[in-house]
């Protein structure tokens, strides 16, 4: 028969592994406060901090011949005899994220010790996709000398069919609808967005059909009716949007200019019936000014210069019209709008599909209503 343990005598309660709380007036000794370990290295109950005891408690369990039974649990209340050690191997207080002062633990009640856990490595930013590069610097991005070139073709083939009539010159406006449609859409960060570009472009060959039929005179009236039936269009389709209220927004907005601007280049055929020599002035300077403000990078001296060339252009074309100033003044507001669009086309780092669709067509549209309202203030 096995000799019991001390603890299993009378009045020493059932073993449970917990502490013994400490009786009135107890004081640990000098030097206590590392908490105990079992005997391979593992946490033990209770802890020199636990709940309702002083520095310098250690009751818990330790190894030794009872093969895991609890140890003594220290003193009772006020006797002043010595603290169980911890076992060989036992790690110091200050690992188990508890130091205790004066010990060289760390700070006082955090066991930021040598032997406590590393700090956690500051979040390092996201990898890249494959194939992705890391944008730093401005966000303005210009097109480019190639989509430059495809807005001076389009001013190229408009200042071409001009002076063969509306007829002549509806094929390249259409072109030019449809490409302005789908470059505001991808402009703003929708895509896929089909159907919106289809209301969009649908919006630009309603208003293509009613200048058309309009009668002469009357082509300002025939935009702004086509504007105030589409857009209330684009409201109703947007009505079966189930999307949260921001996305809704979002494509409201988007779609609702997208029309807008296919509708204002629809300007050019309605200018053609005014002036043609307006339109093609127009065209001429939208041409010039996009390709040498490509061809010119320096910041603030190529705007300049565009502007310039643009209205030296203008000023050309009403030479040849004799008509000198009112090409120059064409020439002038067609760099500026031509400017304008480019400008909105480099905003916040555009993709390549950005920069040739509207960095293609925003210049060109965006001067088409200045074509329209000049024509017919000026001749």
């Amino acid at each position: 028969m096995s000799t019991p343990h001390p603890h299993d005598q009378p009045g020493y309660g059932p073993p449970t592994g917990q502490p013994h709380p400490a009786g009135p007036g107890y004081a640990g000794p000098p030097g206590a406060g590392h908490e105990p370990t079992a005997a391979h290295g593992g946490p033990v109950h209770g802890g020199a901090y636990d709940a309702g005891y002083g520095p310098g408690y250690t009751g818990g369990a330790q190894g030794g011949p009872y093969g895991g039974q609890p140890g003594p649990a220290g003193p009772q209340g006020g006797y002043g005899a010595p603290a169980a050690h911890a076992p060989h191997g036992a790690a110091p207080a200050g690992a188990a994220g508890h130091g205790t002062p004066g010990h060289g633990h760390g700070t006082p009640g955090h066991g930021t010790g040598a032997g406590g856990p590393a700090p956690a490595p500051e979040a390092a930013e996201p990898p890249l996709a494959p194939g992705t590069v890391r944008r730093v610097g401005s966000p303005l991005r210009p097109p480019g000398i190639r989509p430059a070139a495809l807005t001076a073709l389009f001013g190229a083939l408009i200042a071409a069919s001009a002076p063969f009539g509306l007829y002549a010159l509806l094929p390249v406006v259409v072109v030019l609808q449809a490409v302005t449609a789908a470059g505001w859409f991808r402009l703003n960060g929708m895509w896929p967005a089909r159907q919106g570009i289809v209301l969009a472009f649908a919006a630009g060959l309603a208003a293509d059909a009613v200048l058309i039929l309009a009668p002469a005179g009357e082509a300002a009236a025939a935009l702004a009716g086509t504007l105030g039936v589409w857009f209330l269009l684009v409201i109703v389709v947007q009505l079966r949007h189930h999307g949260e209220g921001d996305d809704r927004l979002d494509s409201l907005t988007a779609t609702a200019a997208s029309a807008l601007l296919a509708v204002v280049a629809g300007g050019l055929l309605a200018a053609v019936t005014v002036n043609r020599t307006a339109v093609v002035a127009v065209a001429v300077a939208v041409a010039v000014a996009a390709l040498s403000r490509a061809a010119l990078t320096v910041p603030w001296v190529s705007p300049v210069v565009a502007l310039a060339l643009a209205t030296g252009a203008g000023a050309g074309v009403g030479h040849w019209a004799q008509a000198l100033p009112e090409g120059a003044v064409l020439g002038a507001a067609a760099g500026v709008c031509a400017l304008t669009g480019l400008r909105v086309a480099s905003y916040d780092w555009p993709s390549r599909f950005v920069h040739f669709t509207a960095g293609v067509a925003l210049p060109v549209t965006v001067a088409a209503p200045a074509a329209y309202l000049l024509a017919r203030v000026l001749f």
